[in-house]
């Protein structure tokens, strides 16, 4: 581990009581036999249940299938591994030798593992308020990009297949503005729209959220889409 697991915590938003249950979510299963894979499979339940719980309370109209959907593009590998990039969870992961070697400390799927180990962790540290309102603040960013039209495609697709609908120029995506340390940084980015006067915005934890959330914003401001409905 490159950094003390202190400096992870700030960035989780969260110390623990039981620092043997963070070192344990951080063991990879190539590196002891004692590993994070029970933790992971708690934390993939709660992870489940919180982000089904928070688009339930989203879209009070949002049918079964729907809300599948929305919490499918929640809890996927990518998403999770994104946000444990803004961690720099790769940087405090334990693992063997061989993984070490062919970069594992990479791997969306080992970060993403890992990501899923924390929760399982906090939730036994504390309980199941605190591991709640954790998972819930990693994704207020994902949440905020997600609307119920067309779940089954993001909104920078949505927005391009509708200006191609209309014969309009593509979007323009522009990053603007990066704050933050480099573990945990903000990007902001504008989206310029033929068919819209004025720029939209977005912002999250990499650029591909920012550009989610800005052609969220401009499906809005088109009138094609009315936000959380």
């Amino acid at each position: 581990m490159s950094y003390s697991l202190s400096r992870l915590e700030r960035q989780l938003g969260y110390t623990f009581q039981d620092q043997a249950l963070l070192t344990l979510a951080l063991t990879h299963r190539s590196f002891a036999g004692r590993n994070n894979e029970r933790l992971e499979f708690l934390g993939d339940a709660i992870l489940n249940f919180v982000a089904g719980e928070a688009l339930y309370q989203r879209f009070p109209q949002a049918r079964e299938g729907q809300l599948s959907r929305l919490r499918a593009r929640l809890v996927k590998g990518e998403t999770l591994a994104i946000l444990a990039r803004g961690f720099e969870l790769g940087e405090y992961l334990r693992l063997g030798s061989g993984e070490l070697k062919s970069g594992g400390f990479r791997r969306e799927s080992i970060l993403a593992d890992a990501l899923e180990a924390l929760i399982g962790a906090i939730y036994l540290d504390a309980g199941m308020d605190m591991a709640r309102e954790r998972v819930v603040a990693w994704l207020t960013q994902e949440l905020d990009s997600l609307t119920l039209v067309d779940t089954n495609k993001d909104p920078k697709t949505r927005l391009q297949e509708f200006l191609q609908s209309r014969a309009s120029e593509l979007p323009c995506y522009e990053v603007v503005d990066i704050q933050g340390e480099p573990h945990c940084r903000t990007f902001f980015v504008q989206c310029a729209v033929d068919l819209l006067k004025e720029k939209t915005q977005g912002h999250g934890a990499s650029r591909r959220i920012a550009e989610q959330v800005a052609a969220a914003a401009a499906l809005v401001a088109l009138g094609v889409e009315n936000g959380h409905e």
